[in-house]
């Protein structure tokens, strides 16, 4: 077997995430897509911008890039996080635990 100084290629399929983002945060990446075209005279929309924004800030952040390098912990990234309902106003039953009609301390 050759022994090539490039190795193997990694995996470039690309993958479609879908999010859903606040109203300030849409408005700050329409900001940061105009200041791009300003910056560099070539319009680029949010959603091009967004990969490499995201690429860019996960290598700036070292304590990620020492956790990679250490091993991550195992995690099951296929089960999708469980959401918790946030107490609403007036919803008593969200807001606060059970509370039994009996006393825990005694006379």
């Amino acid at each position: 077997m050759a022994n090539l100084k490039l190795g193997k290629l990694p995996d470039r399929t690309p993958a479609k995430i879908t999010i859903t983002v606040g109203a300030d945060l849409n408005q700050a990446l329409r900001d940061y897509a105009t200041l791009y075209r300003a910056t560099y005279g070539e319009a680029e929309s949010v959603t091009e911008l967004i990969p490499f924004m995201l690429e860019a800030f996960l290598d700036s952040d070292r304590a990620f890039a020492k956790a990679r390098k250490e091993g991550l912990p195992e995690t099951n990234i296929d089960k999708p996080a469980r959401r918790t309902r946030s107490p609403r106003a007036g919803d008593t039953e969200a807001a606060s635990p059970a509370v039994s009609s009996t006393s825990q301390f005694q006379e």
